[in-house]
């Protein structure tokens, strides 16, 4: 998969230190996948979750989120943002016109 872009992660780590091991593991598992649909998905990362036409990656032993737009024809994950848990809860991240 082509992750787009892996400067949302960079910054994320940089606020959230510990955030870094998980996020990196999650980018190389991710940029080595050819997934076609959600149960690929699922068959690496059992926790993501569908939510409107955005998957949510639960990192870090389910402290932070990593919400993500997939493309399975063009083989292109959009990381959209990566919040803390309590960030997340506020669903101001549903704001995004890409979440529908």
């Amino acid at each position: 998969m082509h992750i787009i872009t892996r400067a949302r992660l960079t910054a994320f780590w940089k606020k959230h230190p510990d955030s870094k091991t998980s996020l990196l593991l999650w980018y190389k598992l991710t940029v080595i996948a050819r997934w076609q649909n959600l149960t690929e998905v699922r068959r690496v990362f059992p926790t993501a979750d569908p939510v409107g036409n955005l998957t949510v990656f639960n990192i870090g032993g389910n402290k932070y989120r990593l919400i993500t737009l997939i493309d399975y024809t063009y083989q292109k994950v959009f990381i959209r943002s990566v919040l803390t848990h309590a960030e997340y809860d506020k669903n101001n991240w549903k704001k995004d016109n890409w979440y529908e």
